[in-house]
């Protein structure tokens, strides 16, 4: 597996995953219950977007310095491209992890540690997936275009079914736990099982809290299935691909408290997540006839997230504006 990544590079990154988890369990009250305002929810991610920023910039320096201009240049731009690429997917992670918390109905304050081991979860699951698809894809090349049809044909499905919504009490992982674990009916503050007398004994039980919690991991794996072979259509240097993924993902909890009162205001943005994925695939099954650029790559999926979030505002803006809930004049 050819990378840029050096021994130091890899530890050093892994040591500032390890320092900014540290304070996000500690310091910021991770492991407590507690609400998270929209003031702190968009300060730490304004702080995860500045820390990645900065190790795009601290990667292009050392390059710069050690490998020559064009060679920092390209890495760069492959990792702000991969970048972005997961943190856009990682808006419709979102959305899920909102119609969850909303079915379930678990108050704010204790939503917090759910996403925390989520999020953890994440980190190790993607870490595997990746270094895994790193080998086969240096083993077997043609496993490109199969990565390529799967994202096209899964951008053709978010599209088609974008307005749909899930019934959650069909869900299989649901009905498979609730048929093999007892469980509660009502939430127990933070925890995922307590002891219950049951027939004259103590019995184990799950709460709906670690249902939660399942349905989170499950849709962690779903989203990294996608998402990870999208970014091998920009690069398949281990260090690039698995950097920019974890970056994207160690500020998801902060992003879902931002939108969580926001999320109806962006209907249109599956349309744009799904051609991204289009893009996308159709970008790795080409790869062997047209190399499309790095940087157009950048700039075509920046546009077009762009183009759904300001047409969702417009949209959402137009529908209020015949609600009677805002003045017509601040829509033009």
């Amino acid at each position: 597996m050819e990378t840029i990544g050096t021994w130091w590079m890899w530890s050093g990154f892994f040591v500032i995953v390890l320092i900014m988890l540290a304070i996000d369990l500690f310091v910021v009250g991770g492991s407590k219950q507690h609400r998270v305002t929209l003031k702190e929810a968009a300060t730490w991610s304004g702080i995860w977007v500045s820390v990645s920023f900065l190790f795009a910039g601290a990667l292009w320096w050392y390059l710069d310095g050690t490998a020559g201009r064009e060679l920092a240049n390209q890495k760069t731009l492959e990792y702000i491209t991969g970048y972005l690429i997961e943190k856009s997917l990682a808006i419709d992670n979102v959305f899920v992890w909102l119609m969850l918390f909303s079915f379930f109905a678990i108050p704010l304050e204790l939503q917090k540690r759910v996403l925390i081991l989520g999020v953890l979860g994440a980190i190790v699951m993607r870490t595997v997936m990746i270094f895994a698809g790193v080998w086969l894809i240096a083993q077997f090349h043609w496993l490109l275009y199969v990565f390529g049809a799967f994202l096209l044909i899964t951008g053709i499905k978010m599209w088609w079914f974008a307005d749909e919504t899930p019934d959650l009490a069909k869900n299989p992982a649901i009905k498979w736990i609730r048929r093999h674990m007892k469980v509660t009916d009502e939430l127990h503050g933070d925890r995922f099982f307590i002891m219950k007398e049951d027939a004259g004994k103590l019995v184990r039980y799950a709460t709906p809290l670690f249902l939660v919690l399942v349905l989170v991991e499950i849709t962690d794996l779903i989203f990294a299935v996608d998402s990870i072979p999208a970014i091998f259509a920009i690069t398949t240097d281990p260090f690039i691909v698995l950097t920019s993924n974890i970056f994207a993902i160690l500020g998801l909890r902060a992003m879902y408290f931002l939108l969580a009162d926001m999320a109806d205001r962006f209907s249109l943005l599956k349309y744009g997540l799904a051609m991204v994925l289009m893009f996308i695939g159709v970008k790795m099954l080409v790869i062997d006839l047209f190399k499309i650029p790095v940087a157009v790559s950048l700039g075509v999926v920046a546009a077009i997230i762009a183009t759904s979030i300001i047409l969702s505002l417009k949209k959402d803006a137009r529908e209020r504006v015949r609600e009677g809930s805002i003045d017509e004049r601040k829509v033009q």
